[in-house]
């Protein structure tokens, strides 16, 4: 498969991936702002915050590093090893399930069941599916492999609007069942991943227009399973040693993604209801960067994976691959920048505004409007943050990977400390400040390993992040006509005001993307490109 085949299965897999993820959080959006008004911010925080990081924890550490390992295969690839390696995920996922689960009811402060009823059944049963998800795993590398795209969207767009629907249903009938509301729902949601996911293949593979095309390394659902032949290697060891190297960085790549919320499940620094409105914030100041960034940062992985040979510097690599790679690279660090700065910019000035629309005053009082203006500016960093590192991470050799398991090793321990004194200085903004200081080093180190990739080639792709002065200062002028347009018209000035505020930032948000199109034209001409190939592609399948 060529590069720019490849480049237009990646860039339709984002674009559908951009579509999943605006309807993902458009319902969770809307789910959310249902939930605070028949629950408590107690019972949210202890969902959303501790049984969540227990489900998160459980499939990152299972799963992460097997994911990256297994689908950085070459054209030579033995699937039946891959698969094996894969299915290791499973007891990998049920030690993490029981161990976690042990802390989290032995070790951490057990809730008042009068507050937050069935604690313990929420532990279990949000561990248990973790489980139940990781069951579904081979057959999800096999379809990211081979770009089924149709598949992925379908299935998790399905599994989560179900689990929606019961959430709001059991809200809104039983609320006093508390979190066996959630834990149910969630056990539902992976239960009808992993069923879409089987009954797909199930069926693919037992028809005969498959078994005639020829275009999966497998011919019946039982090549899924684990199989052991005195041939070869029950798994490619090359891929087994590899993702031991990612599973260490993963270890420590979820401390820093989810360093906050470790640090008030294990420290107790904010109460539950404090918990709750940090993350309720933090979710919403997160939503434009998981509906743009986080699909884009899986699909070009998979590109840049596929396009790049580990272990090759860049001028012992096909000359066409490399060029196309960086100007790829390119492309997405200064869609990265623009999309940031605009976040930050605009976020900065309505802030208190998107609060009191969606919490009301328990929302947009106290430290809400302060948390979610710091989150703008960290939106900025976590997008420049996953482009390079998606790079980064498809480049780098086993032995570059586990000399940046130091790295991450030391940025852990900082993190930690940095968020103790910056918690205690400043609130619940010390952990967002804390995450953009962390931030900054992971890009910063990402950057060095480009720079010295591409230094030898003729291709500067960090040229990306370079902006023309008109448009940077016309970021500026709409950062202080918003600014100014807040204090005069709101939040206390009644809706006509507010209308008035959000016209203004409609004007701002329109020249700002005008100028934006004038003088990135290269950038512009890439996308239009993509679109295209993404289209072109969806017809031919």
């Amino acid at each position: 498969m060529g590069s720019q085949e490849v480049l237009g299965q990646a860039a339709r897999l984002a674009s559908s991936g951009l579509l999943m993820q605006v309807l993902f959080r458009l319902i969770t959006f809307v789910l959310n702002a249902f939930i605070l008004r028949f629950l408590s911010k107690e019972i949210v925080g202890v969902v959303n915050v501790r049984l969540t990081l227990l489900y998160s924890t459980t499939i990152f550490l299972a799963r992460e590093a097997f994911r990256r390992a297994c689908l950085s295969g070459g054209a030579q690839q033995d699937w039946s090893q891959t698969l094996n390696l894969v299915w290791l995920t499973v007891p990998l996922g049920v030690f993490w399930s029981l161990f976690l689960g042990w802390v989290w009811l032995q070790l951490l402060e057990v809730p008042d069941p009068d507050v937050i009823p069935h604690y313990r059944t929420g532990v279990v049963l949000f561990g248990l599916s973790a489980v139940v998800e990781l069951l579904g795993e081979p057959f999800w590398v096999l379809a990211q492999a081979h770009m089924f795209i149709k598949l992925k969207v379908i299935t998790e767009s399905l599994s989560v609007i179900l689990k929606s629907v019961l959430t709001a249903f059991l809200v809104l009938w039983v609320p006093h069942w508390g979190l066996y509301i959630f834990s149910l729902a969630q056990l539902f949601y992976t239960t009808i991943l992993v069923l879409c996911y089987v009954i797909y293949f199930t069926k693919l593979l037992s028809s005969p227009e498959s078994t005639k095309q020829q275009t999966l390394p497998v011919s019946r659902i039982t090549d899924l399973l684990p199989s052991i032949t005195r041939s070869r290697n029950f798994v490619n060891w090359k891929e087994a040693k590899l993702t031991w190297s990612f599973f260490k960085q993963s270890f420590l790549k979820q401390i820093l993604t989810e360093g906050e919320r470790y640090m008030m499940t294990f420290l107790n620094i904010l109460n539950f209801g404090d918990q709750g409105v940090y993350d309720i914030v933090n979710n919403l100041g997160s939503l434009v960067a998981r509906l743009i960034f986080q699909p884009i940062e899986e699909s070009f992985y998979i590109f840049f994976a596929k396009v790049l040979e580990r272990e090759k510097h860049a001028t012992l690599q096909k000359q066409e691959d490399i060029a196309v790679a960086a100007m790829v690279l390119e492309s997405l660090l200064k869609l990265a920048l623009l999309a940031g700065l605009t976040i930050t910019v605009f976020g900065f000035a309505y802030s208190q505004l998107a609060l009191d629309i969606y919490g009301g005053a328990m929302l947009s009082s106290g430290s809400g409007p302060v948390l979610l203006r710091s989150y703008c500016l960290y939106v900025l960093l976590l997008a420049i943050n996953g482009v390079t590192e998606c790079f980064t991470f498809a480049a780098m050799s086993k032995e570059e990977v586990d000399r940046y398991n130091v790295t991450m090793l030391a940025l852990s321990s900082s993190f930690l400390v940095l968020s103790c004194i910056l918690t205690h200085w400043c609130g619940s903004v010390g952990f967002i400040l804390a995450n953009c200081f962390n931030m900054g080093i992971r890009i910063t180190q990402s950057l060095f390993f480009i720079h010295r990739y591409y230094r030898e080639s003729p291709y500067r792709p960090l040229a990306g992040l370079y902006l023309s002065p008109v448009l940077l200062g016309v970021f500026a002028l709409s950062g202080g006509i918003t600014g100014v347009s807040e204090v005069l018209l709101c939040c206390e000035q009644g809706w006509p005001a507010r209308l008035a505020h959000v016209a203004v930032g409609a004007f701002c948000l329109g020249m700002t993307l005008g100028i934006a199109c004038l003088t990135e034209t290269k950038l512009v001409h890439f996308l239009r490109t993509q679109l295209g190939m993404s289209r072109l592609t969806d017809k031919t399948t």
